[in-house]
């Protein structure tokens, strides 16, 4: 009988866990699809944004201070992780990732500064806590995440390279592809370096500039940078949700088969139980009749 208590009591601990899992299955579905359609109505905007802007440079080579090539001596991670767990392998992987950056910066390219700016507690607590320079962490940019917040944040981080604080800027997160797909990215932020064109084509769009070229792209390229890390941010909240939901519909299913196995175990133990007690009670009524 001590055998089937202690199977019961498993029973009742996966089953509820089963209903927790599947809960939060459910919650992280309806803030999947709100962060979801978040990003893919940015990514037109950012997207056509980066065409307007590598228009305008390659046509006449126009730089900014936000395109310096300076000898890479000291760096500025930006690590961008979740505020919770429960969501697979999402946020150790971002974690390896930077910290093999990291690596590659102090001991190969030997630099002689590296600063850390975490986005998202679980990357705050594991740098924190390791002998890394972490400058600042905004873990509540993700509660509420908005365009202000955000673009304060990049305008800051474009002030600092363009005094020479930092000479490059990378950006380390998961990218949203769809609900089962998160693509780790490592990206150059700053200094911007336009996308060459593909192909053999030279056609360009044909575009009326007021009041000059360089008044435009100096005035775009900022704006093209805060979106563009409020797109990173968009990205890695729905790459976020997808993985949670994923992960815990996995927890979800092996709750179930789970169950069924201890069920069965129940069972067999259950009947183990009562024959024993049917041959006791039957050996008991043979010995009075001897």
């Amino acid at each position: 009988m001590a055998n089937l208590k202690e199977v019961r009591t498993r029973i009742g601990s996966v089953s509820s866990t089963q209903q927790i899992t599947s809960a939060m299955k459910m919650v992280s579905a309806a803030k999947f699809r709100r962060a979801q359609n978040a990003i893919l109505g940015m990514r037109p905007y950012s997207a056509q944004l980066n065409e307007i802007m590598n228009d305008i440079y390659t046509e006449d080579g126009i730089v900014t201070p936000y395109h310096e090539n300076r000898k890479v001596e000291n760096v500025l991670l930006i690590v961008v992780t979740s505020n919770k767990g429960l969501c697979g392998a999402f946020n150790s992987n971002v974690i390896k990732e930077a910290t093999a950056r990291a690596k590659h910066y102090t001991d190969e390219a030997k630099t002689s500064t590296l600063d850390l700016i975490t986005i998202g507690k679980r990357a705050s607590e594991f740098f924190g806590k390791r002998a890394y320079n972490v400058v600042a962490t905004h873990d509540e940019l993700l509660d509420k995440p908005s365009f202000d917040s955000i673009a304060n944040l990049a305008d800051s981080v474009m002030q600092s390279f363009c005094d020479k604080k930092y000479d490059r800027v990378e950006l380390i997160y998961n990218q949203f592809k769809n609900s089962l797909v998160q693509i780790l990215s490592t990206e150059q932020f700053l200094p911007v370096e336009p996308k060459k064109a593909v192909g053999t084509s030279t056609k360009r769009n044909d575009y009326i500039y007021e009041p000059g070229k360089v008044e435009i792209l100096r005035e775009m390229v900022p704006l093209t940078l805060r979106s563009h890390f409020y797109r990173v941010v968009l990205d890695s909240l729905a790459a976020e949700h997808g993985a949670r939901m994923n992960a815990m519909q996995k927890a979800t299913d092996n709750a179930t088969e789970l169950l069924k196995e201890l069920k069965l175990s129940y069972n067999k133990a259950r009947q183990a139980a009562i024959t024993n007690e049917i041959i006791e009670i039957v050996s008991g009524s043979e010995a009075l009749k001897g």
